[in-house]
């Protein structure tokens, strides 16, 4: 799994990066196979859907080895690099589509120890989740998965996004309190 190190790297993944840009296709592959976990999850997450995830996931690396040349790790570490191409790519994916049927997409429980009950409860909470996260503009809903479903530090989230660590904290903090409002909203209707 991916490691924070101070420049979001680990030096095996930084060299495997190096090797990567001189064309090298056998280290591409092993960052394909460190992040294609994260990078589907994280399409997957806004799409909804398990095909156009998997077929999303495979442009953003199909991109990535055909800029590869243009990646400077000074910029951001690989994983944001890749998280921004992911971005774009699911905004011109919705740009495509006119149905917003992805809202409605089965979110899936993958717990096995809770009994029926508590997982279908459990799958219909994330899916409500899910739907309010969605709602949220477009820094603040990269903002949240990002950091609650990716897992990434303030500081990766600024450099992904270009932005500075207190501006991201200040989006979190803002689109926790829409969440909030959203989720309230929603339980006062049932």
């Amino acid at each position: 799994m991916y490691q924070n190190h101070s420049e979001g790297q680990t030096p095996d993944e930084a060299m495997l990066v190096q090797k990567a840009i001189g064309h090298d296709a056998s280290a591409f592959g092993r960052l394909y196979d460190m992040h294609i976990d994260r990078v589907y999850r994280h399409i997957y997450y806004r799409v909804g859907n398990e095909a156009e995830a998997e077929d999303l996931t495979q442009q953003v690396f199909l991109k990535a080895w055909e800029a590869i040349d243009r990646y400077r790790k000074t910029a951001s570490p690989f994983i944001a690099w890749l998280m921004t191409i992911s971005h774009n790519l699911v905004v011109d994916f919705y740009r495509t589509r006119k149905d917003r049927a992805y809202l409605e997409a089965e979110v899936l429980v993958d717990d096995s120890t809770l009994s029926p009950e508590r997982a279908t409860e459990a799958g219909f909470e994330q899916q409500r989740l899910r739907r309010a996260v969605l709602q949220l503009g477009g820094d603040e809903q990269q903002v949240v998965i990002l950091r609650f479903m990716e897992g990434f530090e303030f500081a990766e989230i600024a450099s992904l996004l270009k932005k500075k660590e207190g501006n991201v904290r200040v989006i979190l903090h803002r689109a926790l309190v829409k969440l909030h409002n959203i989720l309230g909203k929603e339980g006062s209707e049932s």
